[in-house]
């Protein structure tokens, strides 16, 4: 099967050697992604909600980038810096997937690359 790398124009791709999202076949991956903002810098500081939305826009266009929709992700993950506040994470989530409703999980990490990001994430995805 053919493979398709997904690039975000991350100048990181190259020299740590990923994609954003990779489809061979009909399964997406998308890679871990944060709340980065178009200039590059990290997008609503200290707003676990917002950086939520950030991520799954960002995954959103990976996604459809390699051909497939919102209707197809099958599982995501978000790892967070402090399970404490998880609910304000999960709004977000359900905002995105309330009908569509994929497996998920929510981890708490001791921190992430940038100590600016609250949350990151994961997702898979089938194309229909």
């Amino acid at each position: 099967m053919e493979r398709q790398n997904v690039s975000s124009g991350s100048k990181f791709e190259k020299p740590i050697g990923f994609s954003r999202a990779v489809r061979i076949g009909n399964i997406i991956a998308v890679a871990g992604t944060a709340p980065i903002a178009a200039d590059g810098t990290t997008a609503f500081h200290n707003d676990l909600y917002n950086q939520t939305r950030r991520c799954l826009e960002i995954i959103r266009q990976a996604i459809t980038d390699a051909g497939g929709t919102m209707e197809g992700v099958i599982r995501t993950r978000m790892f967070l810096t402090n399970i404490a506040i998880w609910e304000e994470a999960a709004r977000a989530h359900g905002e995105f997937f309330s009908e569509i409703r994929p497996a998920c999980s929510f981890v708490e990490v001791k921190g992430l690359i940038s100590s600016e990001w609250l949350v990151e994430m994961e997702a898979d995805c089938i194309v229909l």
